[in-house]
């Protein structure tokens, strides 16, 4: 194909049974939305496989809940002998490279050689921890997942991004390391914790906050999103919705060479809070509250009206995340925050702030965000009445 046509095929293209994203540096990958991905009738996920030796991971809890229909699945439409399930520990304090070391490890004991597959079951840690060691295992092998959680088919299941925390520092070491398939059944997520609901709505409001007002209004009218008895047509609208947006604004910066990126909203103070307060608030958490800070800051830079910003806080609050957290939202420790990320991000700050709903910019210098700025922005956050 010629390097005009493949111009004109650039970018994410959406059908009935997924999204394909065409990358202008040529790297491809689909994502696919499928019902019963673990029905032995549904061929997707063998297909993905394509006949390779599989070595599949799985978190503890995943395995009880899906664990039995993933064998049989595996069973009736792979080759016996060909595939074998393991459970990986997951949860923040175990991404490592301690845990991607006993990943590569368990694979090299299964015989899993250069043409075989990782097959990663779970949350977006295990999706990140098994797609690092895939990254890593023989100079890289397939790779593929089945989002089980909110966050990971919204978020880490439609990117190329695989890491673990190291250094006291949230995803210090890892690989872009596309996914040879990436599943997700909306149907797996009728099994999560209402907290792991909420965490993945925080990673749908800031899509929302930053390029869609439509979804931010769907999901002010239905904060109950994902948690109600409903005929499934809202939240796949939701669903549906975040995917594309979020492969939209990655596809032309897939390996981050521009690190001005607003799909960073939320991810700018939220590496401190979850660190600095020992995970004691999930990932999805952590972002609201770097989201409604960040909405607080813009208001006081006179970068959004009040009304928008208190929307922005409002909705977080109304879904049931927290907007502040006392032990980690200190000026000392949010101050350090924006420095981490000047220094992460070479040296510019590049803080995304709503400027309007559906709309957002950057706050560029450190500079730009005063020190009684920030102090005052942590005031307003306090009187919001701090963990819903």
């Amino acid at each position: 194909m010629s390097g005009q046509a493949l111009a004109q095929l650039e970018g994410v293209r959406e059908d009935p049974g997924g999204f394909d994203l065409l990358a202008p540096d040529g790297t491809h990958y689909r994502v696919d939305v499928t019902d019963g991905v673990f029905d032995p009738r549904n061929p997707l996920l063998a297909d993905r496989v394509e006949g390779r030796r599989v070595v599949a991971f799985v978190g503890p809890t995943v395995d009880r809940i899906h664990g039995d229909r993933l064998r049989a699945y595996l069973d009736a439409r792979l080759e016996p002998g060909s595939w074998s399930v393991h459970t990986v520990d997951s949860g923040e304090r175990n991404k490592t490279l301690a845990s991607v070391e006993r990943v590569c490890a368990v694979a090299k004991a299964a015989g899993l050689d250069r043409h075989g597959v990782m097959l990663a079951v779970g949350g977006g840690i295990v999706a990140d921890v098994v797609g690092f060691a895939a990254s890593m295992y023989a100079r890289g092998i397939r790779y593929i997942k089945v989002n089980t959680t909110l966050v990971g088919q919204v978020d880490v299941g439609v990117g190329v991004k695989t890491g673990v925390n190291a250094l006291h520092t949230k995803n210090m070491f890892g690989a872009y390391h596309p996914a040879h398939g990436s599943i997700n059944d909306p149907a797996l997520l009728a099994t999560l914790p209402a907290r792991e609901i909420r965490c993945g709505l925080a990673e749908i409001v800031k899509m929302a906050v930053i390029l869609d007002s439509d979804l931010f209004r769907t999901l002010e009218e239905h904060p109950d999103a994902f948690l109600r008895s409903s005929d499934g047509a809202l939240e796949t609208y939701v669903l549906r919705t975040s995917m594309r947006l979020m492969m939209e604004e990655l596809c032309p910066n897939l390996r981050e060479h521009d690190l001005a990126r607003l799909v960073d909203f939320g991810h700018t103070f939220s590496p401190v809070i979850e660190t600095a307060g020992g995970h004691r608030l999930e990932h999805g958490e952590a972002v609201a509250v770097d989201m409604a800070l960040s909405a607080h800051l813009a208001r006081l830079l006179g970068l959004v009206d009040a009304e928008s910003c208190a929307r922005v806080v409002d909705l977080l609050r109304r879904i049931g995340l927290p907007v502040f957290d006392p032990a980690t939202c200190t000026p000392e420790l949010m101050t350090q925050a924006l420095h981490a990320s000047w220094q992460r991000r070479g040296r510019e700050l590049h803080l995304v702030v709503p400027t309007g709903i559906g709309k957002a910019d950057f706050v560029e210098r450190l500079k730009d965000v005063p020190a009684d700025v920030l102090r005052a922005a942590l005031d307003a956050l306090a009187r919001d009445g701090g963990m819903s």
